[in-house]
């Protein structure tokens, strides 16, 4: 027979194991949360270094280690749960310029790093899918250099923040630049079936419609087309004096070479994205680039400042030429860094790795950076401001980019030299 003392004492002390033992369990999830597993923050980075793309990934991970030294240097950032100041480190992952790559990068640097913070730049090919990844597995993620149109056709979002200008103020700076030249205001678009083609195509049929310019639409085709006869025949049948468009490099080479063999130039050409690196207009080859026109987000000339260094823009633009390797200047280094500015503001704001605590930090920034004003609405955007450029052969440089209009920004300096038309045209 049992000791009645004895089942008694095993009873209580089984049930003080098993109160210990759901206290120990709710201290480790708190522990979990409170104290850190490394100490460092971890930033993500998904960049198209190879591929179509790759141009706008030229400066990365230069431009962004070059951000987070000036933070290091002195010990870092300030982090609650460290109960200190901790260093920065970025992990650089290659998006291939492919959308799926750059989704499994994403979701790689969440589940398999398990960074703090994601961040993404160059075209929706990038920035779209590394957005519905953070939204996915609830993880902040700030993001630039995609038209807010074709990044918010992704939304709602509630993790994820983009700052960059609308396509729609595009249109209106590429008209402004039109209307420097005596054209038939003729129109033709000249674009893809992805959310960049459609959303530019769309909003230039409203706005040139509205300022006096006749539309010649061909519809959309896919990526990679190689044959543009039909298009080019319908321009030139049409009388169009103005193409306009947004593709990517190799494919406008494809259809702008198609353009000379049939012997039809147009006076104007504004070509978003294929026309953004001087290394682009010198693959057209001899002097295929010598007037083309496009949108400037960010030059040297810019009047801006870092928020982290205090540089000007021509100051960091010279750091950046000399540290990779004669690397001329461009608009996406200006907002490579200022993707920066907004990372080590939100942090040293938010003083956590909380993503609850990050995400609010985010919602909540009002900062002057290197390609201007900072502060998302309740879409999670920012817009920022560009300009129009055109492409000539240079002095310092094989081609140079004139700022030819600026009226949506009139801070930014015009070029002393006025627009010409595309030379060959009639």
């Amino acid at each position: 027979m049992r000791n009645p003392k004895f089942t008694r004492l095993s009873a209580l002390m089984l049930a003080l194991l098993m109160v210990f033992s759901l206290v120990a369990l709710s201290g480790c999830g708190k522990s979990d949360q409170a104290k850190p597993k490394r100490d460092y923050i971890l930033i993500g980075r998904v960049n198209p270094a190879t591929g179509p793309l790759a141009g706008f990934g030229v400066g990365t991970p230069y431009i962004e280690e070059q951000a987070i030294e000036a933070i290091n240097k002195d010990g870092g950032i300030y982090i609650a749960e460290y109960g200190k100041k901790v260093p920065i480190k970025l992990i650089t992952v290659d998006s291939e310029s492919n959308p799926t790559k750059a989704s499994e990068a994403a979701n790689k640097l969440i589940l398999q790093d398990k960074v703090d913070l994601i961040i993404s730049a160059s075209t929706v090919d990038t920035v779209n899918p590394v957005s519905a990844a953070a939204e996915r597995h609830k993880i902040p993620c700030i993001s630039v250099d995609a038209p807010g149109e074709a990044w918010l056709s992704g939304g709602p979002y509630k993790w994820s923040f983009h700052a960059f200008w609308k396509s729609s103020s595009q249109a209106d700076v590429y008209i402004d630049t039109w209307d420097l030249l005596a054209t038939n205001k003729k129109v033709g678009i000249l674009a893809p079936n992805d959310p960049e083609g459609m959303a530019l195509s769309q909003v230039i049929k409203e706005k040139a419609a509205a300022r006096g310019y006749t539309v010649v639409d061909p519809g959309r085709f896919p990526m990679g087309t190689k044959d543009y006869t039909a298009i080019v025949n319908q321009f030139k049948n049409e009388g169009v004096d103005i193409i306009v468009g947004v593709m990517i490099t190799p494919d406008f080479a494809t259809a702008w070479k198609q353009f000379h063999q049939q012997g039809y130039v147009p006076k104007v050409v504004t070509m978003a994205k294929a026309l953004l690196f001087p290394t682009d207009v010198a693959a057209l080859g001899g002097d295929l680039g010598v007037g083309l026109t496009t949108e400037v987000w960010w030059t040297p000339m810019n009047p801006y400042k870092s928020s982290l260094t205090g540089q000007t823009s021509a100051e960091l633009a010279k750091s950046w030429t000399e540290a990779l390797g004669n690397k001329q200047p461009t608009s996406p280094m200006g907002y490579k860094h200022a993707l920066m500015e907004i990372t080590i503001d939100v942090l040293k704001r938010a003083q956590s790795l909380d993503r609850e605590k990050l995400r609010e930090a985010i919602k909540a920034t009002n900062l002057d950076t290197l390609v201007g004003h900072i502060q998302y609405d309740n879409q999670n955007f920012s817009e920022t401001k560009l300009v129009a450029g055109q492409w000539k052969k240079g002095t310092a440089w094989p081609w140079d980019t004139i700022v030819v209009s600026n009226k949506k920004a009139p801070e930014i300096p015009l070029s002393s030299e006025p627009m010409f038309y595309i030379p060959g045209s009639k």
